[in-house]
């Protein structure tokens, strides 16, 4: 729980509040699937039950703000380190594709590799599209804006 900020942790006590809607200081355990759902984490009901089981140490079928906080914790952090990774993953293809080392692309080699990722592109998409990156006309694309472009 150390991982997450003040700002997360405000956000999460919204949440819980949200659902503690008699201010009992604790949420029912089948509220917890909802919650999940609404902090985009998809499970089933047998993870649901690893989940609720994990965090309800006592046994008591609620869940206090602190259960809750170990709970979000473990996701906001894992969606932290998912990023981190594909932030990675991706600074490494850009260096691939920088054969050079200058520290950009040309916008040639760009649209190579958004025709490789969608083959249904057609020339004038991928112009447009180029043309949205690259809008100082300088025909090179940045690190900073490869990323954006492949981040969405």
């Amino acid at each position: 729980m150390n991982e997450l900020d003040r700002d997360q942790i405000s956000m999460l006590k919204s949440t819980f509040d949200a659902f503690d809607v008699e201010r009992k200081g604790y949420i029912e355990t089948e509220m917890i699937g909802i919650i999940m759902d609404m902090l985009g984490a998809q499970v089933n009901a047998e993870e649901l039950e690893g989940i609720i089981n994990e965090i309800d140490e006592d046994e008591n079928g609620e869940i206090t703000f602190q259960e809750f906080l170990t709970l979000a914790a473990k996701f906001l952090v894992e969606e932290d380190e998912d990023t981190d990774a594909i932030q990675t993953e991706l600074k490494g293809a850009f260096r691939m594709y920088d054969r050079e080392g200058n520290g950009f692309i040309t916008t040639q080699v760009l649209r190579e590799i958004l025709r490789e990722l969608d083959d249904n592109l057609s020339e004038n998409d991928l112009d447009n599209m180029i043309e949205e990156i690259d809008t100082d006309g300088s025909g090179t694309v940045d690190w900073e804006e490869f990323r954006a472009v492949m981040i969405g």
